[in-house]
């Protein structure tokens, strides 16, 4: 079944490579493409974390960049409505009142925490619908990546240690 693992999704390819890709997935991003990375493929930590980075941050780029046009081709031509409307309506009930609360911070910390849906695709929803623009948006969000990259990278290389001393 293509969701069970993800480590075998991209097994033709060369890691590096599959470990970019499965940054830029939604479902997985760096939060899986990392220990995956490392732990699997074996690759040097320092790599894996640059390589996730950079995959994780080109599909938000784009979003950023072009969900402006897609929404008001949507609404236009009636094109991906509901799908469209859905993703931006789950990232307004995310994200609404910690915007709110902390401002432009919040974003940060939206996609630093790396728990599932707070990544880069939901923050990039989310910077549309709250009216976030680009030129801020997207350095806050690289930011936030950085930091989720940083912290399941150091819980990838720590947590089997912890787990190899307490068992």
């Amino acid at each position: 079944m293509f969701i069970s693992n993800p480590a075998t999704w991209f097994v033709n390819l060369p890691p590096e490579v599959a470990t970019f890709l499965l940054s830029m997935i939604p479902i997985t991003e760096l939060r899986a493409s990392i220990p995956i990375g490392i732990e699997v493929y074996g690759l040097a930590v320092w790599k894996v974390w640059i390589i996730a980075i950079i995959g994780d941050i080109i599909p938000a780029f784009f979003i950023l960049l072009l969900i402006p046009y897609a929404h008001k081709l949507a609404i236009k031509y009636q094109l991906f409505g509901k799908f469209l409307t859905h993703e931006l309506e789950n990232a307004e009930r995310k994200f609404s009142g910690k915007y709110e609360k902390y401002g432009s911070i919040a974003l940060i910390i939206f996609v630093g925490i790396p728990l599932p849906f707070t990544g880069s695709w939901t923050a990039s929803f989310a910077s549309f619908v709250f009216n976030i623009p680009f030129r801020k948006s997207f350095p806050l969000i690289l930011i936030g990546v950085c930091v989720a990259a940083t912290i399941v990278t150091l819980i990838t290389l720590f947590a089997g240690s912890i787990l190899g001393w307490i068992l």
